[in-house]
């Protein structure tokens, strides 16, 4: 018995790697490298072992079996980035038991770690992924505090344990005031301050403290670089105050939602700071987004500001598509929309040698699109993550393939088409 589960586990294993090694060709391509190369017309790359292997033009083919794509003429692009979201962690945000994104406890956890309740067989990863999108952030939101909790990049491939680069860490600030800090912004900088000051220096068993030893231990952590903490922040005044505060406790800072960055793209600039937001915010909802436009993400990369877009739910990640477009229809250049889905958020969480660019070497996480992948008409045609060509096929396609049935005898509007 034991034996045949070992045999079986081996055969696995093999037919896995075969998988992985699969050589694809992809001939006459528009290759957006999102790299030094630039974009490359009528370009060829070679996939093999899992990952690029040559970009060129006409490529000679390898011996042996290899998948041959003709693109003529096709976008071919990084693979896109999902956003900070809940794919893998969050089933039906109206089923609470499904929902294991965020943290009730009312208090400062940054221990909490939402990898750990990741699902790789969640509907929401194939569906997301057909649309074109490889990697995506895990977020941690809790609930009555200010520190949020820990995610992670992960990649949309299926895998169990397929988490790259580092940890990262969440903060909320501004309008959403918790009730920790008595609904006051200055309260929360209070105690922000007072949770680092614990960090940095434990208190005695004896005096009074935010944290568990743990968390003061785990945000200690995010005062040494390379490890990001993501603050979100709308209000001008805020950011601001993320600069200030990053700075005198030696954070690594990205700002997330960013709604009146554009009032302080200069200084963000200047500290090197990112900004993840939805291009598709413009309206004064509350104080906080007073001010917003249709231009910021514009606004923000003219000033030399990182940007990344991160805005919808995790349900309509592929929407992620539509508001690049929409960032590059108020004064984005193209390019710089293509960047915001792929090298930016890549190499923003330090990512960038797996995901968001095409490179010789690198993991081959390619996308080909029908057309111009920030047009909201074109589709993903061939998903391939490491290496792999994953099938185009989720929850919803299997149910539209059920029910949507042909059937002649019925008006046009009712058939398959």
């Amino acid at each position: 018995m034991k034996s045949f589960r070992f045999i079986t586990i081996v055969s696995a294993l093999l037919i896995a790697a075969a998988a992985q090694a699969q050589t694809v060709m992809i001939r006459h391509a528009q290759v957006y490298t999102m790299d030094r190369q630039g974009t490359l017309d009528n370009t060829d790359v070679l996939i093999a072992g899992g990952r690029i292997q040559q970009i060129g033009k006409d490529l000679a083919l390898p011996q042996g079996d290899a998948k041959v794509i003709d693109a003529a003429g096709r976008p071919l692009t990084p693979g896109f980035f999902a956003g900070i979201g809940s794919i893998g962690i969050e089933e039906v945000s109206a089923v609470e038991p499904s929902v294991d994104s965020g943290l009730a406890l009312k208090e400062m956890r940054p221990e909490f770690d939402v990898t750990t309740a990741y699902n790789p067989n969640s509907s929401l990863v194939p569906v997301t992924r057909i649309e074109g999108f490889t990697f995506t952030l895990l977020g941690a939101g809790a609930s009555g505090t200010i520190i949020g909790g820990q995610g992670r990049v992960v990649e949309l491939d299926g895998g169990y344990r397929s988490f790259i680069g580092n940890p990262v860490l969440y903060v909320n600030v501004g309008r959403d005031a918790s009730k920790l800090s008595g609904n006051s912004r200055a309260g929360q900088w209070m105690l922000l301050n007072q949770a680092l000051a614990e960090a940095q220096k434990p208190p005695a068993a004896n005096e009074a403290r935010l944290m568990t030893r743990n968390g003061q231990k785990t945000l200690a952590e995010y005062t040494k670089k390379p490890m990001k903490t993501v603050f979100n922040a709308d209000r001008a005044s805020d950011i601001l105050e993320v600069l200030r505060f990053a700075e005198k406790h030696g954070l690594n800072p990205v700002i997330s939602g960013g709604n009146q960055a554009w009032m302080v793209a200069q200084q963000l600039a200047a500290a090197g700071v990112p900004v993840l937001l939805d291009p598709l915010a413009d309206l004064p909802i509350n104080f906080d987004d007073v001010g917003s436009r249709m231009d910021n993400a514009a606004l923000l990369a003219a000033a030399g500001v990182v940007v990344a877009v991160s805005g919808d739910d995790s349900h309509n990640a592929r929407k992620q598509r539509q508001m690049a477009g929409n960032a590059v229809s108020y004064g984005l250049p193209h390019e710089a929309g293509l960047a915001a889905l792929t090298s930016n958020p890549a190499d923003i969480f330090d990512v960038g040698d797996r995901q968001g660019h095409i490179r010789r070497g690198m993991p081959a996480n390619v996308v080909l699109w029908s057309g111009d992948p920030l047009e909201v008409t074109s589709a993903a045609d061939l998903v391939i993550i490491n290496g792999k060509p994953e099938p185009m096929v989720s929850r919803q396609t299997k149910l539209r393939d059920r029910y949507l049935q042909r059937n002649p005898a019925m008006p046009r509007a009712y058939i398959k088409p």
